[in-house]
């Protein structure tokens, strides 16, 4: 066929592919079967498609179309670093397509437009590699919200493909989806352009509706699991790991026998139907994990055929109205039960944990008032006897009283004054208004076997030496050494250490923000830490991120943590001591500082840390985080932020260990059976979820005392060089004297830090171990504290006596030189 047939072809092909998508199935009675030219002239002109569509079988699922149909405008975005004759060729093929065409010149652009459009089709020119970062550019749009149903292309010269397959490969690990060979052929293009739709895009359509079904299914309140036609797990929704404590990670690939099922009769005789594409329903016997007790509950199975006559998958639905309630509320023992309003007291930590360390937290040497209400409340339910009415309101009490704020109000239930008086309605509606809360959703769930969901890399942005990119590796190792990270980084490892647990958190997600300006926050965040400060530096900040990031590696804090709870706690942690002037609250107050005058002497430093932050992120859009939050979530962002920064200050550190102990570790189950579940319907309630986001920034703060030995003196030595600095300076100016045991001439650093293990340290990390179930932070404390005894029995009690130690017994090479004795 010559040149104009083909461009006559292509034009009546691209014709009818602008006006309508045709199904694969369609016929066209062909003007030739007619026999008459001018017949067949006519019917060209009239002739009408038969479509014949598949038929569904009883079992076969429908969900929009078999194949999407895409109706809307599809938008394509290109990305060119210079006009030549290909780009012009892409962009008049997409024209001729029907395509909302976007071009830019530069990454930043790009992402910008991307950010604004979710554009269906991307286009990246990689032929120029010095033009832009194209893998970047590739990775900050992965990492945007719904970028998962977006096609990627690179356009690549023809030697990418000859010459080796690295390239390629390196493109696609990045996130593109597939590469075209560079053309300026307009046929050529526009047939490629006509696959990627009927092919990538048609297949991102239809993802996204999968997306849909499968947030609908978690949503259901029956437990439904979708196996294959071994009976090996392929899914299940989260009332299924709720109600009997499974995981969904925990039982992928293995089989219903294994893991739920207590008969194998049950199984043959559901299988018989179902491997005759026949469904079945009656009753089956589940077990639960942490007890293996049976409970029978009424099944519907169906199978379903992927591909071919036989079926490829079981998909199993289990009515909860059928199992008894007092059943599912036992079921809930295990740690991986835990879901917001759903949860029990024997998940707050181990038998052991509890019984050896609730005693030391009960008897606080200090103790709050509502401390002693709620113990008599516990005489008052013990005196009660077999009154199961009076103890179940006392329980009621008990948890109001437990409540975070206990003097926040709320419109009663049964109040009449919104139908009764608008006016006033709408006065205290705007007076209690609250910060809205997070709810779980489809996009902020986590899912372990969601391929389609771009991760990104954890080197992040910065070119790091070959030595810190290995000590990276360790980041979220309690023995992590953050002193070796200060060296290697010359003093500014926030920037590495904070990219690095940017990238493993996907903070880039949960934010919708890309790579380069989480990088720039944290380079102005580091720099407005006074280096010369020797305790509260930007080293202090990064090693109390890399805390937060240890704790919200536990199971515990994974159950209950959504991805904006974990990106706002590492925000928080690298922020929390911002601009600290190296000296005390207290000292700013005595010496009339700018600060306290400003903040009226109350919680002077965590108020300037707080507000400086945001006022440095907001005030450049270069750096600024949330610019791309809608309002809720950024004010819940803005919130939690504050509210962590705020619980780092210790006058409160009382008060905040007591709420959470009273709500967390309550007395009633010392000495009690711990095998009986008690009832806590809003443990984890979103006042309850706040107290633990609190005191997980405190014991990062304060974790000092819990790291290896090496680690521990050396911070030692640091706040109490700071304190001195503080102590000096207050004799100097004739200020009161905040710490007069921090004397340079007469303080002894090992008392000090045991002082601080007993009255501070001990209580706090024995009730976070209880809940986190995290030992090693009792076992280094306790080992810290018998060297710091046997420091002070030596005589090692000064500055220089700590320096001499750790220049011999605590250096590195002689640590190492133990271990390999």
């Amino acid at each position: 066929m010559g040149d104009q047939g083909l461009n006559q072809s292509s034009k009546i092909y691209m014709a009818s592919e602008t006006n309508r998508d045709f199904s694969p199935n369609e016929k066209f009675s062909s003007p030739r079967e007619r026999g008459n030219s001018e017949q067949a002239d006519t019917d060209r002109k009239h002739r009408k498609i038969r479509v014949k569509l598949p038929k569904r079988g009883p079992n076969e699922l429908k969900y929009g179309l078999i194949i999407p149909n895409i109706k809307h405008q599809l938008k394509l975005l290109l990305v060119f670093a210079q006009l030549d004759p290909v780009s012009e060729t892409f962009t008049k093929a997409a024209e001729k397509l029907g395509f909302e065409v976007t071009l830019c010149h530069t990454d930043i652009s790009a992402l910008e437009e991307y950010q604004t459009k979710s554009h269906d089709l991307v286009i990246v020119d990689n032929r120029i590699t010095k033009a832009f970062d194209n893998d970047l550019l590739c990775r900050s749009i992965r990492n945007t919200r719904g970028s998962q149903h977006t096609v990627m292309i690179a356009v690549v010269k023809k030697s990418a493909f000859e010459r080796d397959d690295i390239t390629i490969t390196s493109l696609l690990e990045s996130g593109f989806n597939r590469c075209l060979i560079e053309t300026t052929n307009l046929l050529t293009c526009v047939n490629e352009m006509i696959l990627l739709k009927h092919s990538d895009i048609r297949i991102m359509a239809q993802h996204a509706t999968c997306q849909a079904l499968y947030t609908a299914l978690d949503k259901c309140k029956d437990l439904v699991i979708v196996t294959d036609d071994t009976y090996k797990f392929q899914y299940m929704n989260t009332a299924c790991e709720r109600q009997l404590g499974l995981r969904q990670e925990d039982t992928l690939g293995k089989t219903l026998q294994e893991q739920l099922v207590y008969d194998t009769v049950q199984i043959n005789t559901m299988g018989s139907s179902l491997l005759r594409a026949r469904e079945w329903s009656g009753p089956m016997t589940l077990k639960r994990k942490s007890t293996q007790d049976p409970i029978v509950t009424s099944c519907k199975a169906v199978p379903f055929s992927c591909a071919g006559r036989m079926p490829t998958h079981f998909i199993l639905v289990f009515d909860t109205n059928s199992i008894d309630p007092n059943m599912l509320s036992q079921s809930r023992g295990s740690i991986h039960s835990i879901r917001r309003g759903s949860t029990d007291v024997r998940s707050v930590g181990s038998d052991y944990l509890r019984r050896t360390s609730l005693a030391k937290l009960n008897a606080l040497p200090l103790e709050a008032p509502i401390t002693k209400v709620i113990g008599l409340i516990d005489q008052i339910r013990e005196s009660l006897g077999s009154n199961p009415q009076a103890i179940q309101l006392i329980d009621r009490v008990e948890d109001i009283l437990k409540s975070s704020e206990l003097y926040v109000s709320h419109v009663k239930e049964d109040s009449k004054v919104k139908a009764d008086e608008p006016v006033v309605s709408d006065l205290i509606t705007a007076l209690l208004s609250k910060t809205p809360q997070p709810t779980l959703s489809a996009s902020s769930r986590r899912s372990s076997n969601d391929s389609s969901v771009f991760r990104p890399s954890r080197t992040g942005l910065i070119k790091a030496p070959a030595a810190i990119r290995d000590l990276l590796e360790t980041s979220l190792t309690w023995e992590f050494d953050i002193f070796k990270l200060e060296d290697l980084s010359r003093r500014r490892p926030l920037q590495h250490l904070g990219m690095n647990l940017f990238n493993h958190f996907d903070v880039c997600g949960s934010l919708n923000c890309d790579e380069k300006t989480l990088s720039n926050w944290l380079t102005v965040i580091e720099a407005n830490y006074h280096i010369e400060n020797s305790y509260h530096n930007s080293s202090h900040a990064a090693d109390v991120m890399q805390a937060t990031a240890g704790f919200l590696e536990k199971e515990r804090m994974k159950s209950i943590m959504e991805p904006l709870d974990e990106a706002t706690s590492l925000i928080a942690a690298a922020a929390h001591d911002l601009d600290h002037p190296g000296k005390s609250s207290a000292f700013l107050s005595n010496s009339n500082n700018p600060l306290a005058i400003l903040y009226n002497d109350v919680t002077v430093l965590e108020s300037h840390h707080s507000a400086l932050m945001f006022k440095l992120t907001l005030g450049d859009e270069r750096v600024n985080i949330f610019k791309n939050l809608d309002r809720d979530t950024y004010k819940l962002a803005r919130h939690n932020v504050i509210d962590m920064i705020l619980a780092t200050e210790m006058t409160k550190h009382f008060e905040h260990l007591a709420k959470f102990v009273n709500v967390f570790c309550p007395r009633s189950s010392i000495g009690s059976d711990m095998d009986q579940p008690d009832d806590y319907n809003a443990l984890l309630s979103p006042e309850n979820t706040t107290l633990v986001k609190r005191m997980m920034i405190k014991c990062a703060d304060v974790s000092n005392p819990t790291r290896p030995l090496r680690i521990c003196v050396e911070w030692a030595r640091r706040i109490a060089e700071e304190y001195f600095q503080q102590t000096d300076d207050e004799k100097m100016r004739g200020l009161p004297v905040v710490m007069p045991m921090f004397d340079r001439a007469t303080c002894s650093i090992p008392k000090s830090q045991i002082g601080f293990v007993d009255y501070i340290i001990n209580d706090m990390f024995e009730a976070w171990n209880a809940f986190i179930d995290m030992p090693e932070l009792l076992t280094y404390m306790r080992q810290n504290y018998i060297r710091w005894k046997e420091f002070d029995e030596q005589g090692h009690t000064t500055l220089s006596d700590i320096q001499k130690l750790q220049a011999t017994v605590l250096s590195p090479s002689v640590s190492s030189a133990i271990k390999s004795d």
